[in-house]
């Protein structure tokens, strides 16, 4: 099957399983249906699927991986020993582990096309994702704290683990309290990398879009709690400090030097 056959054999299966969408018809441009398509794999419950389905959406969505371009660790130059700073999709990045930015459901972003990094992590890793995160959640029997960590494979993605956090949300005046749970979502990170035996990780910018952290001020606890949990634990661990905005490329360029 070509791409578009892969594409168009995904939506409708997706489409069948949704009753309200059944006489929705698929468009024909090229653009249009990976927008629907990236629609439907947002909605979409946890629910258990096919073997041949998940077989198709692995082939088309590491292809789409692919076509984007892979940006592998080894070919990025260190701002300062065993730190990087890079500007792009946390999607494509070769690495052991990324971060992702998560919600207290801990179940992706469900909202279509949304421009949040726990969409964009959902969307190319596949279903598999989500249905692992449930699997976790109902474990757990409550939501996830802020600060705290779950860990995840990567499924489609080229890292090969996903740490997902749950940064503060910003509501008013920003507190001691928030930039110590900021804090904290780093520092587990971290600390779960060394348990599961992860040698380098690349860390979005936690709570700075949909949360409303102030980005200067995240910037500045990241990279504190990054070289703090270095110095004091001897880690060897190498750690990407990934954006994607030029407004965050600046405020991290400058504090690292």
């Amino acid at each position: 099957m070509t791409q578009a056959e892969k594409r168009q054999n995904l939506i409708t299966e997706l489409l069948k399983e949704s009753p309200e969408y059944e006489n929705l018809k698929i468009p024909t441009d090229e653009t249009e249906q990976k927008k629907l398509l990236r629609s439907l794999f947002n909605i979409r419950k946890p629910l258990p699927v096919s073997d041949d389905f998940i077989a198709i959406q692995d082939e088309y969505l590491r292809e789409e991986t692919r076509l984007k371009g892979i940006t592998n660790l080894e070919d990025l130059e260190p701002i300062q020993p065993d730190i990087y700073l890079w500007q792009g999709d946390i999607t494509t990045i070769a690495c052991d582990a990324i971060v992702n930015a998560a919600n207290s459901e801990m179940l992706g972003c469900f909202c279509p096309c949304h421009g949040c990094i726990d969409n964009a992590i959902h969307t190319f890793a596949g279903v598999q994702l989500r249905l692992k995160c449930a699997e976790i959640m109902k474990k757990q029997g409550h939501k996830e704290e802020t600060g705290r960590v779950k860990i995840t494979p990567s499924y489609n993605l080229p890292c090969k683990y996903v740490l997902h956090t749950v940064g503060p949300i910003i509501r008013g005046k920003l507190t001691r309290q928030d930039c110590d749970l900021l804090a904290s979502c780093y520092r587990s990170c971290l600390e779960i990398a060394e348990r599961n035996g992860i040698k380098n990780i690349a860390f979005c910018c936690i709570s700075t879009g949909e949360f409303h952290f102030p980005n200067d001020t995240a910037a500045e606890i990241a990279i504190e709690t990054v070289k703090d949990f270095k110095r004091h634990s001897h880690s060897k661990i190498k750690v990407v400090f990934n954006v994607f905005k030029d407004t965050d490329y600046e405020i991290y360029r400058e504090l690292l030097g």
